[in-house]
C-alpha cells in the first residue's frame, strides 16, 4: 500500500516528495519471486539475500527499490505485526489509476504516522501534510479513529499542534 508523502498527496495538497513510500506484505519464500519483476538493467533491487534478511524481521524491515535512469525511489517497508500497521493494511483503499488499481493506506493511518514523523524529527512538513489533508479531504477521514490511535501512541501534544497548525502562514 501506498502511504507516506504521496498518499498525503492523494488526500491532500499537492506536493513534491522525493520517493514513495511502500507497506509491502513480503513473506522471505516470496523475495526472489519479487525482486524478478524487476528488470536489473533498468532498476536496482537489493540482493535477495539482503531483501530475505529485511523479510526476516520482526519490525522495521525495510530496502529500496531505484529507477536507475531517474533515481526516483522506493522505500518499501515491510509490514510488521503491530496493532497500527495491521489495521492500516487492512483497512487500505484501492483508487483507479488508468488501467490498474492502486491500494493506498486510509487516511487515519497516514496522519498517525505523520504524527509519530513529526515527533521523531520535529519538521513542519508533517503538520502541513496533515492540515491540507484535514481541509481538503475530512469528510473522508475519521478523527474518532484517529484520537484513539492517538492516544494509544501517546501522540497527543503532537495531534494538537497539527490540528491548530495554519499551512497558509
Amino acid at each position: 500500500m501506498i502511504t507516506g508523502g504521496v498518499a498525503a498527496v492523494i488526500y491532500g495538497d499537492p506536493r513534491f516528495t522525493r520517493d514513495i513510500d511502500i507497506i509491502l506484505k513480503l513473506e522471505r519464500k516470496d523475495v526472489a519471486r519479487f525482486a524478478s519483476a524487476f528488470d536489473t538493467e533498468t532498476f536496482y533491487v537489493p540482493p535477495v539475500e539482503a531483501m530475505t534478511r529485511e523479510a526476516s524481521r520482526l519490525r522495521y524491515g525495510h530496502f529500496n527499490v531505484i529507477h536507475k535512469a531517474s533515481a526516483l525511489r522506493a522505500d518499501v517497508y515491510l509490514l510488521d505485526k503491530t496493532p497500527l500497521h495491521e489495521w492500516g493494511f487492512a483497512r487500505r483503499r484501492t483508487f483507479p489509476l488508468e488501467s490498474t488499481r492502486i491500494s493506498v493506506a486510509p487516511p487515519e493511518y497516514v496522519v498517525v504516522r505523520k504524527l509519530e514523523y513529526f515527533k521523531k524529527s520535529g519538521s513542519e512538513r508533517h503538520l502541513r501534510d496533515i492540515a491540507m489533508m484535514v481541509r481538503l479531504s475530512g469528510d473522508q477521514i475519521d478523527l474518532e479513529e484517529i484520537g484513539a490511535w492517538v492516544s494509544r501512541q501517546g501522540l497527543e501534544a503532537e495531534w494538537e499542534a497539527a490540528r491548530t497548525f495554519d499551512p497558509d502562514r
